[in-house]
């Protein structure tokens, strides 16, 4: 009997243990936390955007660059003087002139460039009106510059 009643007093203690409150949790069930953890990664891994390597680069090469005489790009020059004179490359133009002589610089050269200068002074509506007409001349590349007052 006695060896009886040494296994059972074992147990008493064990639930006189866990009923107070005092004990320790021997086991953690991390199973909750990992279900978390896995359905994360696949939220993550959904989500994310596939990386993709595209990426050109132009890495520079130990041998001496191949040089080449650049030419310097023409430049077409439209100066507005503060009464409303215009000239084209140094010439005296009328306004009514410009559309045709617009049409003959871009039958002329591949793609124009165009710098209209105006003067300080200068009523910017003459300056707007020559950008109007490079407008309708389909010649994109147009620059402004202030000329300084003579």
């Amino acid at each position: 009997m006695s060896h009886g009643s040494a296994s059972s007093s074992p147990s008493r203690g064990r639930r006189k243990l866990s009923q107070s409150g005092h004990g320790t949790m021997n086991e953690l069930n991390i199973t909750p936390l990992m279900d978390l953890v896995m359905v994360l990664l696949v939220i993550f891994m959904i989500t994310t955007p596939q990386l993709s390597n595209d990426l050109e680069m132009n890495l520079p090469s130990g041998k001496a660059p191949a040089t080449r005489p650049k030419e310097k790009p023409k430049v077409n020059y439209v100066d507005v003087d503060p009464k409303g004179g215009l000239k084209l490359n140094n010439q005296d133009v009328v306004l009514k002139e410009l559309p045709q002589l617009f049409k003959v610089l871009k039958e002329s050269e591949a793609d124009p460039s165009v710098v209209v200068r105006g003067a300080d002074e200068v009523n910017y509506q003459h300056v707007i009106s020559v950008i109007d007409l490079l407008q309708q001349a389909d010649i994109n590349k147009v620059g402004l510059a202030t000329a300084a007052p003579r």
